[in-house]
């Protein structure tokens, strides 16, 4: 038996940041420390600090109870209006938004300043996309699918930007429709590119493999996607968050098992899973 392992699985830079950022904070002795929604997308790492003591604030009312202290802002950033009132609030503000996704608020919050009607690729109930919103001067469409580009004057100014884990391949259809119903469309693609190189090295593995295993957070956009690709080209496609996982998981014979993981899946796991496929498969 065969072990393809993808060459990007595990943290990305803005994963691997945030969580850096929360280790050196705990490393200083800041206390109370809170991240302000899980830190990234991985019930494992989010348990690991709360044992050591960082507490999940889920709201500003949340916030409001909470005795002041250190607050991260998570790597899917949140809203301008959520930021203002943490610092007005008297919490010492540390921002581990992705730099990628900073990039895609100001991306937005120009698009006012040009007179642009803004829209937006991706889940309008993931916190990314609702940071990207808050950010937002004018309310933007939020579309994930082909019926729901909005109908509007063909000469409206658009800005079009994307959830930085959207699979690229709709993306581009989507941007595609969007040309053929307005004529003056700004498109900014801002899927990030390890998601892009992750979602091709899902699919060149997954069509290749008698089994693929793909190992992330239940709640992680990026992770739901790779599943989606390794699906469509592997029937025997499993979604865990652990070795453990596995142990009920019963195939035929294998000769190849690709394995994959989201952007929020720790180094740890990803090994963990490897050795429980070579003992056990």
């Amino acid at each position: 038996m065969e072990i393809r392992l993808a060459k990007t699985a595990g943290f990305c830079f803005g994963v691997e940041r945030a969580v850096e950022r929360v280790e050196s904070l705990l490393r200083e002795g800041k206390e109370p420390l809170y991240t302000y929604g899980p830190i990234i997308h991985n019930e494992q790492v989010v348990d690991g600090f709360a044992a050591r003591g960082v507490r999940v604030l889920h709201s500003l009312e949340e916030a409001a109870a909470a005795p002041r202290g250190t607050l991260v802002i998570r790597s899917h950033g949140v809203s301008r209006r959520e930021q203002e009132q943490m610092e007005a609030l008297g919490f010492a503000v540390e921002d581990a938004t992705c730099p990628f996704v900073k990039k895609i608020h100001n991306l937005v919050r120009q698009a006012a300043e040009e007179g642009r009607t803004v829209i937006i690729t991706g889940d309008p109930r993931h916190p990314e996309v609702e940071a990207i919103v808050g950010w937002c001067e004018k309310k933007p469409f939020v579309i994930g699918e082909e019926e729901e580009i909005p109908v509007l004057p063909a000469d409206t100014p658009l800005l079009l930007v994307s959830q930085t884990t959207f699979l690229a391949e709709k993306f581009q259809k989507l941007v595609e429709k969007i040309k053929r119903k307005y004529y003056n469309v700004a498109v900014v693609n801002t899927i990030c590119n390890a998601t892009q190189r992750r979602q091709r090295e899902a699919e060149e593995l997954a069509a290749g493999a008698d089994v693929m295993i793909v190992i992330g957070g239940k709640q992680s956009s990026n992770t739901a996607k790779l599943v989606e690709i390794c699906e469509a080209h592997c029937a025997n496609t499993c979604f865990v968050q652990s070795a453990q996982d596995l142990t009920e998981q019963g195939f035929g014979p294998i000769r190849v098992v690709g394995i994959t993981a989201g952007a929020s899946t720790p180094k740890k796991t990803i090994e963990e899973v490897q050795n429980f496929v070579r003992s056990k498969f």
